[in-house]
């Protein structure tokens, strides 16, 4: 099982956010068809025999970067969706491997540095009645997304949800080194959610196949206070 709180602190963030409007699309798939797009250090991580992946559209608020001044207002709020999945290193650390993030503001593009998989293009969020429409697509290649999503209640984690979304590093790869961002925030306040609606080419574009089976969906509340921290290359023990 993985920690279901952070691992450590993070006491000097590169950037610190308020994550809002969140929603987890989870699909089963195949755990080798995923391994084969992984860095040889990384092992898909497989809850009960299965790997997942995930779709996790969100709303980034009050962003500062490392060495804004506090006399400085926050970034200005945007959209942001990450695909990914879930991953141990050899040296035995679990944590996330992000096969994209597509984002609307170009300052979060300087995170390529470090491998990071940012995509610039139109990201949207928006309410429609009662449920949530994010919807985006590439500036190039034709890549694109939109889903709906109709929030529930709130519920009690079970041991699979708190496997899918309580990850607390993400793994990048660059100049042939695996390198590791640590992230901090509370538990995921977690309800209920239903898809009703979802056209993507994302997965496809990532090289992943169909999934196994029906998507798991959650919805979550607001998470204040996220600190992520300096990516660091990781060596053969994982730290």
């Amino acid at each position: 099982m993985v920690a279901c709180a952070a691992e450590q602190r993070v006491r000097v963030p590169v950037l610190r956010a308020r994550w809002r409007t969140q929603t987890f699309v989870h699909w089963p798939v195949r755990p080798e068809a995923v391994q084969a797009l992984l860095p040889e250090e990384l092992t898909v991580d497989c809850y009960e025999g299965t790997a997942w992946v995930s779709l996790t559209p969100l709303l980034m608020t009050e962003v500062r970067l490392l060495g804004m001044p506090s006399a400085l207002p926050a970034l200005p709020d945007f959209p942001q969706t990450n695909l990914r999945t879930y991953v141990r290193h050899r040296g035995g650390r679990d944590g996330l491997w992000l096969f994209s993030v597509e984002v609307g503001c170009p300052a979060l593009c300087a995170a390529r540095a470090i491998g990071a998989p940012y995509h610039p293009g139109s990201v949207e969020l928006r309410r429609h009645g009662d449920t949530v429409v994010y919807a985006g697509s590439r500036r190039t290649g034709g890549v694109f997304y939109r889903l709906v999503v109709r929030p529930g209640d709130p519920v009690e984690p079970t041991e699979r949800d708190h496997w899918l979304v309580s990850r607390w590093r993400a793994y990048t790869r660059r100049a042939g080194l695996v390198w590791a961002s640590p992230v901090e925030h509370e538990p995921w306040p977690l309800n209920s959610a239903r898809v009703e609606a979802l056209e993507e080419n994302l997965t496809a574009a990532a090289g992943l196949p169909a999934p196994l089976g029906e998507p798991v969906v959650h919805y979550s509340r607001p998470v204040r206070d996220v600190r992520l921290g300096a990516a660091r290359p990781v060596w053969g023990g994982g730290r």
